[in-house]
């Protein structure tokens, strides 16, 4: 028995250290790779030309580049060059939504405590009989035992089944923008600061009611099929520097969740242009990469930043 449910928690622990870069996108899209690796990867394919979009903030002394993100991507897409590369250059500092550790056993050890539920109750006893029918469907779809997440809350189990099929689609958080703009700062000695603690990003899930996360649980169910065809048309139209189509898909996607919406994109957009005027009071050029989902829609960080004086330009 030993043996056989070790890879699990493995699986879990590599869930919970992943965990940030889901809760960095608008859920049901979260997308971060939480299994094992594939047994045998696919040839490396030819390289892909985006251009992603990018705006910029300033004022006389301060300049703040906007830069909307994908979490995880495919090797051989190239959208690090062009005005995306040279603005990152010309910054003093880098900063994301979250600082990840390193350790992937840390982020576990915050994760863990928060995504157990302490009750006693199982998940399972939580969803109505089609809703548990239909929950334990995409488990077995995705080879995982019935009572794998029993013991820990609806919202945990939604964000970790929104993120496991990316990994047999070729989806990767190594090729993802958050990991390659930071082993860029690391080598060039920039600082990298956060937004947002792991903690409070964990909180934003831990603090739905019960209602909203088993609502979150059911659509993301309801969606698995999906979640491979949606990331790739997002994919694309990021790459394609779409912000207004983009939010159209981000917006479909949320609509059986808006409370969701509501905590995971307009109230952070909201505290994040907060922090960023402030953050103009500073001297300096820093480059800004939060989910692309962030920089789209009439509820967009550049809203909040227009409504507080601040104007945010495209760089073509």
């Amino acid at each position: 028995m030993k043996n056989r449910t070790k890879p699990w928690f493995k699986t879990l622990a590599a869930a919970c250290a992943l965990l940030p870069l889901a809760l960095g996108s608008a859920a049901p899209l979260a997308f971060a790779q939480v299994s094992e690796p594939a047994a045998a990867a696919p040839a490396a394919p030819a390289e892909t030309r985006a251009a992603p979009a990018l705006w910029v903030v300033k004022d006389e002394d301060t300049t703040i580049y906007l830069f909307g993100s994908i979490h995880v991507l495919k090797p051989g897409l190239s959208w690090f060059d062009g005005a995306v590369k040279q603005a990152f250059d010309a910054s003093d500092s880098l900063m994301l939504e979250v600082v990840l550790p390193e350790d992937e056993m840390a982020a576990a050890k915050a994760t863990i405590p928060l995504a157990l539920d302490q009750s006693g109750r199982t998940l399972s006893s939580r969803l109505e009989p089609d809703a548990l029918k239909a929950y334990q469907a995409a488990l077995a779809g995705l080879g995982i035992p019935p009572a794998q997440f029993d013991a820990f809350k609806p919202w945990f189990a939604a964000v970790t089944l929104s993120v496991l099929p990316l990994t047999n689609l070729g989806y990767d958080p190594e090729q993802g923008a958050e990991k390659t703009l930071t082993r860029a700062a690391k080598a060039a000695g920039k600082p990298v600061e956060g937004l947002e603690t792991l903690e409070e990003q964990l909180g934003f899930f831990d603090t739905l009611p019960e209602d909203q996360q088993v609502a979150y649980l059911n659509a993301t169910v309801k969606d698995i099929d999906q979640l491979g065809p949606t990331i790739d048309r997002l994919v694309t139209l990021w790459g394609n520097g779409d912000p207004d189509q983009l939010a159209v898909l981000m917006n479909e996607s949320m609509t059986t969740t808006p409370e969701l919406a509501k905590i995971l994109l307009a109230d952070r957009n909201a505290r994040w242009a907060e922090t960023l005027q402030a953050r103009m009071e500073q001297p300096g050029t820093l480059f800004v990469a939060v989910g692309a989902g962030h920089l789209a829609g009439p509820q967009s960080v550049q809203t909040y930043l227009q409504q507080r004086g601040l104007a945010a330009t495209r760089v073509e």
